[in-house]
């Protein structure tokens, strides 16, 4: 047997921090994630597609990002669970509960965790509701699947973890609950874990919506079976977990599907236009300026330098001061007193603080010395 299992969409994400062309174009690519999640469950054979929440960003969806996704339900042709997470959690007038949906899709409704049995795939599905945006209790606390030779499955939202305000999931939970997947949601990125014969994953979002969601994005076909590969594998190919379960066989692979990647780079200061492209980059990408400057680069010349290369392009400065500079803190002047106590001031800093002060060095020198050092 073959699943699909992905979750957090985020579809009507608004997409802010970028141009008002390029948002508009994000939020169609979102709402574009449903149908290449269907031409890959076609692709791929899954008998069963696995849906743990946070399918919606929050209240505001628009019929047609309803219509879609119902759409693309429907053309996969199998059986599709969808477990409300806590940005799509289920209530009176969410989605879930007004549109119509297909006849091949069940939603979980309930806090309480509901079993639905396949016997055309001697499969057991248990999933639950987020029915708030918050939820405190543990969904798996004092559930043990049946030892029935069937194939349990768990389809739900939540963080893996002793505590929290999202569903903490005890791994001790996992571990007795006996399932042989726990198909979860809310973590933006992909990753998985063994609790007894219990293998958990997390697809993480099929698009990333920010530059603390990195890399490829997509979404796990799993498969049960005497001939699947034990283990998970990763975004970047390798297992994520080895898993040698007690029961059911069972191996997942990461299939990429994001249509753009955020990205965060390095690149010097001094050969910062040879760094850029040739051709135009489809990624939203953030440089990190590095290397030794005195002044503080232009970062809006920069940026328009840098535009014409990427989809979207921003740019943060982390040079540092010449290291010839720092040497004048030995001198008997105003100069070196005040290189001095910024240097012992950095020393000191935490991560957080160093712009700050670099700058501040910046700043002080110019204004010492009659020059001009102005940051956009």
């Amino acid at each position: 047997m073959k699943l699909l299992h992905a979750s957090d969409f985020h579809l009507d994400s608004p997409m802010s921090g970028l141009s008002q062309p390029n948002s508009a174009l994000r939020r169609r690519e979102l709402r574009d994630i449903p149908s290449r999640l269907a031409r890959l469950a076609r692709d791929e054979g899954a008998d069963l597609v696995l849906l743990p929440g946070d399918l919606f960003d929050g209240e505001r969806v628009y019929p047609e990002t309803v219509r879609a996704l119902a759409g693309a339900l429907a053309a996969m042709a199998v059986p599709v669970f969808i477990a409300p997470g806590n940005h799509d959690h289920y209530h009176g007038k969410s989605p879930y509960a007004q549109a119509v949906w297909p006849d091949n899709v069940h939603i979980f409704t309930q806090s309480a965790l509901e079993a639905v049995e396949l016997p055309a795939l001697n499969c057991v599905v248990h999933g639950c509701a987020f029915t708030a945006p918050h939820r405190e209790d543990d969904p798996l606390a004092g559930f043990t699947a049946p030892d029935d030779g069937k194939l349990h499955l768990l389809c739900v939202h939540g963080e893996v973890g002793p505590a929290g305000r999202y569903a903490p999931i005890a791994p001790k939970s996992l571990e007795q609950s006996g399932a042989d997947y726990a198909a979860l949601g809310h973590i933006h990125a992909a990753g998985s874990g063994r609790a007894g014969r219990t293998l958990w994953a997390y697809p993480g979002c099929p698009e990333g919506r920010g530059f603390d969601e990195l890399g490829p994005k997509g979404a796990l076909i799993v498969s049960f079976g005497e001939g699947a590969r034990l283990g998970v594998s990763s975004p970047d190919g390798p297992p994520m977990a080895p898993i040698d379960l007690g029961g059911q066989p069972a191996a997942a692979k990461f299939v990429p599907l994001c249509q753009r990647q955020y990205r965060i780079e390095p690149v010097e200061v001094s050969s910062f236009t040879d760094a850029l492209p040739q051709e135009k980059s489809p990624d939203l990408v953030r440089l990190l300026l590095t290397g030794e400057s005195r002044c503080a680069p232009d970062l809006e010349a920069l940026a328009a330098q840098a535009a014409p290369h990427f989809f979207h392009v921003e740019l943060r400065d982390r040079t540092a001061l010449p290291m010839d500079l720092w040497a004048r803190a030995d001198e008997d002047s105003l100069t070196g007193l005040f290189l001095r106590e910024m240097k012992t001031r950095l020393e000191n800093a935490e991560e957080g603080g160093r712009d700050k002060l670099l700058l501040a060095a910046r700043f002080g020198l110019a204004a010492l010395e009659g020059g001009e050092d102005i940051r956009p």
